[in-house]
């Protein structure tokens, strides 16, 4: 019985993360847009596949894309792509977790607790993003999907993000994000309140790792499934046990030699 439940709940898991991807996607698709995030004229679902007319299902993208530009829905998307990008990357702090059932009295709530936690903790910061995006939209620094109009943004998003990942900020909370047994050894408590306090902390200590490919979304676009999804495999294999650790700087090059390159390419092009 016990193992039926674990199991059943593995599958919940990552039925939620398959079911966010699959929202994200349906929601591109309604506005017209491919998987890297540009603009694919008609809308992919026409007419015919929606059973409207084309006009229709056109403006019906349109109204979509232009409530990108409003809390409330913008709000509910960030909230979405925080569940698709970042549950994910809790694998390894739920095995950990597991791990502790027996010997720390572990329980399954406990475990849906940490879940629950971490997830607010992203809601919280899927909050916050919104309110930046909707000010840069306002001040024309991002369209309304959230591409940056200027390639001095991109450039210096991508220096910045690329910098944080050498900050003492940075290692702490990827220590914490890479480590999480040890977070739980320091911090344990029993019960559904209390895998829901760790869980609070353990996101609060994810935001702080992570907030900068977030923040990639307006480089890359908010939109572009396929940059969101390559910032999500990065996430994963940064916090993996054995490997983590050593992709973390070497990402920073990456970025802040991309930064650079596109900073200085319109002087090259004559831009």
């Amino acid at each position: 019985m016990t193992h039926i439940l674990r199991s059943t709940l593995w599958l919940l898991f990552f039925g939620s993360i398959l079911l966010a991807w699959f929202w994200l996607y349906q929601m591109t698709a309604m506005m017209g847009i491919d998987l890297i995030g540009r603009s694919a004229g008609p809308m992919i679902m026409d007419g015919m596949s929606m059973g409207k007319e084309p006009m229709q299902s056109d403006q019906m993208g349109q109204g979509m894309a232009m409530s990108m530009t409003e809390f409330g829905p913008l709000f509910a998307m960030w909230a979405i792509m925080m569940a698709a990008m970042m549950l994910p990357t809790m694998i390894p702090t739920l095995r950990a977790y597991e791990d502790l059932m027996h010997s720390a009295d572990g329980t399954r709530t406990g475990w849906g607790g940490v879940i629950f936690g971490y997830f607010i903790a992203w809601v919280v910061f899927a909050a916050l993003i919104t309110g930046v995006q909707i000010g840069l939209h306002r001040t024309g620094v991002v369209d309304m999907l959230g591409v940056a109009q200027s390639t001095v943004v991109s450039a210096a998003l991508l220096v910045v993000v690329g910098l944080f990942q050498f900050s003492r900020t940075k290692e702490i909370c990827h220590g914490v994000c890479h480590s999480p047994m040890t977070y739980f050894l320091g911090n344990w408590r029993t019960g559904g309140a209390g895998g829901l306090r760790m869980g609070l902390g353990l996101g609060a200590f994810c935001v702080g790792c992570c907030w900068g490919f977030m923040a990639l979304g307006f480089v890359g676009g908010v939109m572009n499934l396929l940059w969101m999804g390559l910032a999500t495999l990065f996430m994963v294999i940064e916090k993996l046990p054995d490997i983590g650790h050593r992709v973390t700087k070497p990402m920073g090059v990456l970025l802040i030699t991309g930064g650079v390159l596109l900073g200085f390419s319109p002087l090259v092009t004559g831009g």
